[in-house]
């Protein structure tokens, strides 16, 4: 009996883990789910991964802006190389910065522009591009709630 009480505990701590974890915001793309933090006002957006130092495997940052346009991100302080993907209003991939590497060079760090007009940008860190064969085209998924009702 006491056994069975262990059991049915860690079957409960197990559940409500997973139910706490799908919580957290995710997208999914290329056929893989990634938690990611949401960047959806001008301070976390300025602020973005800067000053990190590393950015957790099957992690990144999805940046969701005011209105569909070409957007140009760029590295000031971030000390981690990223892969930017740029989606439009319907979700699909317009655009990829593939390796980017850090910049510590403040206000000279070049930037890197989309070359259609994006409302979100997905960074994640790099080389996940490539490993998922990204091609333009194709659709991000993301979590119930990402988006607030409009």
């Amino acid at each position: 009996m006491r056994a069975f009480g262990l059991y049915l505990t860690l079957a409960c701590a197990s559940v409500l883990a997973t139910a706490c974890a799908s919580d957290e915001p995710w997208v999914e793309l290329g056929g893989e789910r990634f938690t990611v933090e949401l960047a959806n006002d001008n301070a976390s957006r300025a602020r973005g991964l800067m000053f990190r130092d590393s950015l957790a495997e099957g992690h990144g940052m999805l940046f969701i802006h005011d209105s569909e346009e070409r957007q140009a991100y760029w590295m000031k302080n971030t000390r981690i190389p990223l892969d930017i993907l740029y989606f439009d209003s319907s979700l699909r991939l317009v655009s990829q910065q593939r390796d980017v590497p850090p910049c510590s060079a403040g206000d000279r760090c070049p930037p890197y522009p989309s070359n259609a007009p994006a409302l979100y940008v997905l960074e994640l860190n790099a080389g996940e591009a490539r490993r998922l064969e990204l091609k333009t085209g194709v659709v991000m998924e993301l979590a119930p709630g990402i988006l607030p009702e409009r």
